[in-house]
C-alpha cells in the first residue's frame, strides 16, 4: 500500500539535536548528511544545519541542531534537548566506552530532564570496528529498558554509509511516532490504537456485515492512497493475513481482527508510516484524538447562553443505546457501556465530573435517561468534547445537527420566558448543610451519614425532572452543580462566574441558626455579585435536615430574609427520611421563571431607585425641550404669518 506523504505539509520543519560524547562523531555525522561527503576539516560544533524539504519523501524540512560535550556548556544543551522534535543519541563504534555511557548517563540525564521527544541511538564511525559485532545483542535490552529509544542505527561519515538514513529515522520518528501505536515490548498494538482503527473498520464496513469485502477494501485503499488495488494484490492482502490468522479473513472478507493484524504487520515490517497515513485519513492526530479541524463548531456563544443536544442528536443517541443493549433490559451494563465506547480514545464518563453524576442502577447499570443525562452535561460543559464522541459513535459530525445554542438568560428574562431544556442550578451553603446529600437525593442514593465527607472539588448531579405545574409532564434536565466553600471566593472573582447559572439554591442546616447566617451571607454576596455584573439568577432557600428539627429563631430569621429580598419562603426537606417536598421540580419551576425571586440587596435596591431618579429626571427634561422646541415652532410660524399679511 502506497503512503500519501501530503498528510505533514501543515508541519514546517523537524527539529533534531544531536547529542553524545565527545569524539562521537557528532559534527562529521552532520556534516556528511548536510554536504553528502565526508569532510575532514569540521569544526568542534556546526551551526545550526538544515536538510531541505525536498531531502526524503515526507517533504518535509530537518534542522539539525549540533552540541557540545563541554561541562560549561551543559545548560545550553540541556535547553536545545527541550526544544527538540527527536534526539540523535551517538556513540563511537570503536570507543566501547561510549556505548555504555548511553545507558549509564545519557539516557537517565534525558529522563531527569523530562525529554518527551522519540530517541534514536546512532554509533559512529563504522568503518573504524575491526571485530564482528550484533548489534541487536546490545540493542534489544537496551530498546526495552528504556521505551523512548525508536531506534537504533549504526553509520561511518568517512564511509558515507547509512547517513542520510540517521535522519531519515529521526524525521519518521517525529512524523510517524511507533509510541503511540505500537509496545515495543508486548509486540502489540496499543488499546488506543486498537479502538482508532476499529473506528475506521467500521466506517468501511458499509453494509455493517463485520468483514470488508473486495469493494469496500478498494474503497478503503482509494480513500487512504488515492490509487486502487488490483484483484491481484486483493487476494495477496487476504492470503498474507489467513496464512498467519485464519480468523482474519473469512467467506466475506477481511475481518476486524485481520484489519487490526495487516496494521501490526505494517509496523513489525517498519511500515509504520502506512498505518499512520490511515489514521491521518480519519483524521486522527499524533495522541490518536480527532484534529480540531475535524470538530469544528461554527457557532460562539455569549456567557449566558448554553449547548444543548438537538432532537435530531438526541434520537441518533436513543439508537446508539439500543444498539448496545445486547439483552434488550432498557439498562446498560458497564461491559455493554465498555463497547459503545470501543470506538473513542477511552470512556469519557470515567472520571471526574462524569464519574458519578448519574442515576444508576443497584448492578451498577445505566438507564436511558441516565445516558442521555450524561450526554447533556457533557454537551453543557465540553460542547467539543461532547462533539468528538458523538463522532466516535458514527455520527456525521456536523455541530449545526447536533447541537444548538440557546437564548441568553437576560433574554429570556427580559421576556419573561424560557426555551430551554436543560437547566444548570447552582448549590450553594456552609459546611454540613446538607448540599452533597441534596445531590445524592436527586440522583436516587439513600442518605447515609457513613458516606460524608468533605466536599473539596465541585460536584455534579444530573437527572430528569417533571415539572409540578405542567400537569401533561413537561420534562427538563436539572444539574445540580455544589460549589465547595473554599471555592466560592475564586468563583465570584470571575465577573462571569454566575453567567451560566439557571437558579441558585442556598442550602442551611435548619435546625443551626449559625448554618442559617452563613447561607444568607453567601445568597447576599452571590446576589450582590448578580447585580453588578448583570447575571442575575433567581434563587431559593433549602431548609434541609428538618428531622433534626426546626430551630424557631432561625425559621423567623429565614421567612423575614426571604421576604426582605422577593424570593419564595425556604423549603424545609429531609434527605434522610426522604422528604423533599418536590424540591427539584420547584427548583426547575423557579428556573422556568427567570424574572422572578431574584433577590435584592440593600444596595441594588438604592442602585434601581437611583437609576429610576434619573431615568425620570431625563423624561422630564425630554419634555421640558419637546415643549420648548413646540413653543419656538409655533413662535416661527406666527411671525412668518405676520410679515407675509403686512
Amino acid at each position: 500500500m502506497p503512503v500519501d506523504r501530503k498528510v505533514h505539509a501543515t508541519r514546517s520543519s523537524v527539529r533534531v539535536v544531536v547529542v553524545g560524547d565527545r569524539g562521537t562523531g557528532k559534527s562529521s555525522l552532520i556534516a556528511a548528511a548536510a554536504a553528502e561527503t565526508f569532510r575532514g576539516d569540521v569544526p568542534p560544533v556546526l551551526p545550526p544545519t538544515r536538510l531541505p524539504a525536498d531531502y526524503f519523501p515526507d517533504n518535509v524540512p530537518i534542522v539539525i541542531i549540533d552540541t557540545s560535550s563541554g561541562l560549561e556548556n551543559r545548560g545550553k544543551v540541556a535547553e536545545e534537548l527541550k526544544r527538540a522534535d527527536a534526539v540523535v543519541l551517538t556513540y563511537a563504534c570503536d570507543q566501547p566506552t561510549t556505548l555504555n555511557r548511553l545507558s549509564s548517563f545519557w539516557l537517565h540525564e534525558l529522563r531527569r530532564l523530562e525529554i518527551r521527544a522519540p530517541v534514536v541511538v546512532v554509533g559512529c564511525k563504522l568503518d573504524k570496528r575491526s571485530e564482528e559485532y550484533n548489534l541487536s545483542v546490545e540493542m534489544v535490552p537496551l530498546m526495552h529498558q528504556f521505551q523512548e529509544i525508536e531506534t537504533c542505527i549504526e553509520c561511518s561519515a568517512a564511509a558515507m554509509q547509512q547517513i542520510p538514513e540517521v535522519f531519515y529515522f529521526a524525521q519518521k520518528a517525529v512524523l510517524h511516532p511507533t509510541a503511540p501505536l505500537f509496545d515495543q515490548e508486548t509486540q502489540a498494538l496499543k488499546p488506543r490504537c486498537m479502538r482508532a482503527l476499529k473506528r475506521i473498520f467500521i466506517l468501511c464496513d458499509r453494509d455493517m456485515d463485520g468483514a470488508l469485502d473486495d469493494g469496500e477494501l478498494n474503497d478503503f485503499q482509494i480513500k487512504c492512497f488515492n490509487a486502487a488495488l488490483q484483484p491481484a494484490e486483493v487476494v495477496g492482502v487476504k492470503r498474507v493475513v489467513q496464512e498467519k490468522l485464519p480468523e482474519g479473513v473469512n467467506d466475506i472478507g477481511l475481518t476486524l481482527t485481520g484489519f487490526l493484524f495487516l496494521h501490526a504487520l505494517f509496523i513489525e515490517k517498519s511500515r509504520i508510516e502506512t498505518t499512520w497515513a490511515v489514521l491521518r485519513k480519519f483524521g486522527y492526530d499524533d495522541d490518536l484524538r480527532l484534529r480540531d479541524d475535524y470538530l469544528s463548531i461554527p457557532f460562539k456563544k455569549a456567557p449566558d447562553q448554553s449547548v444543548e443536544l438537538t432532537g435530531e442528536a438526541v434520537e441518533f443517541l436513543k439508537g446508539i443505546f439500543s444498539t448496545f443493549d445486547d439483552d434488550k433490559d432498557g439498562v446498560l451494563r458497564n461491559s455493554e457501556l465498555e463497547d459503545l465506547f470501543s470506538t473513542a480514545p477511552e470512556s469519557p464518563w470515567n472520571e471526574a465530573p462524569y464519574k458519578d453524576a448519574v442515576e444508576r442502577t443497584p448492578l451498577q447499570g445505566l438507564s436511558i435517561s441516565g445516558f442521555l443525562c450524561e450526554w447533556a452535561l457533557m454537551t453543557l460543559l465540553d460542547p467539543a468534547k461532547s462533539l468528538a464522541n458523538l463522532v466516535y459513535l458514527g455520527h456525521s459530525g456536523n455541530a449545526t445537527s447536533a447541537f444548538q445554542v440557546t437564548k441568553r438568560r437576560s433574554f429570556s428574562r427580559k421576556k419573561q420566558q424560557v426555551e430551554r431544556d436543560v437547566f444548570q442550578c447552582f448549590v450553594f451553603g456552609p459546611k454540613n448543610a446538607g448540599k452533597s446529600a441534596l445531590l445524592a437525593s436527586l440522583l436516587g442514593r439513600p442518605f447515609s451519614d457513613e458516606d460524608y465527607s468533605s466536599t473539596m472539588t465541585e460536584q455534579y448531579a444530573v437527572n430528569i425532572v417533571k415539572n409540578r405545574v405542567n400537569s401533561h409532564g413537561n420534562k427538563k434536565t436539572l444539574i445540580l452543580r455544589e460549589i465547595p466553600n473554599h471555592d466560592i471566593k475564586k468563583l465570584l472573582s470571575d465577573k462571569e462566574s454566575l453567567a451560566s447559572c439557571d437558579a441558585a439554591v442556598f442550602v442551611y442546616d435548619s435546625s443551626s441558626e449559625q448554618s442559617l447566617n452563613g447561607a444568607i451571607e453567601l445568597l447576599s454576596d452571590v446576589a450582590r455579585q448578580g447585580e453588578e455584573t448583570g447575571y442575575e439568577m433567581p434563587c431559593m432557600l433549602v431548609a434541609a435536615q428538618s428531622d433534626l428539627g426546626l430551630n424557631p429563631v432561625a425559621k423567623t430569621i429565614a421567612e423575614k430574609v426571604c421576604s426582605d429580598m422577593k424570593i419564595d419562603p425556604p423549603i424545609y426537606v429531609s434527605v434522610k427520611e426522604r422528604d423533599a417536598h418536590d424540591v427539584f421540580s420547584r427548583i426547575v419551576d423557579v428556573a422556568e421563571h427567570p424574572h422572578l425571586r431574584i433577590p435584592g440587596t440593600a444596595i441594588g435596591r438604592s442602585k434601581k431607585k437611583y437609576r429610576q431618579f434619573v431615568h425620570n429626571g431625563l423624561v422630564c427634561l425630554s419634555v421640558g425641550a419637546a415643549a420648548t422646541f413646540i413653543g419656538l415652532a409655533a413662535y416661527r410660524a406666527y411671525s412668518t404669518r405676520r410679515s407675509t399679511s403686512s
